[in-house]
């Protein structure tokens, strides 16, 4: 199953909770660097993610985590019912 752009966000929102490299989020997302380039620039401009002064890490802001949670409770029940779920929500 393909996954969406809230999806793609959520994955790499959940990566980047404690703080994580470029390279630990496109592996921990499954992504290329240039779709993970695309998607950084725009959860940065929504200010969901926080880079530091080196844009070498990147840490999910306090909207970040509420979009974690919002995304989570509105997916939560379908993936159950549907008999799925994200194997990164695990970790």
């Amino acid at each position: 199953m393909r996954r969406n752009d809230l999806d793609i966000c959520a994955d790499i929102l959940t990566v980047a909770r404690t703080g994580a490299k470029k390279t630990h989020i496109v592996y921990r997302a499954n992504l290329n660097f240039k779709l993970v380039r695309k998607y950084l620039r725009r959860l940065i401009e929504n200010g969901l993610l926080l880079p530091s002064s080196e844009k070498k890490f990147y840490t999910t802001t306090d909207e970040g985590i509420d979009f974690l949670e919002q995304y989570r409770k509105l997916n939560g029940p379908l993936m159950k019912k549907v008999g799925m779920g994200h194997n990164i929500w695990r970790q």
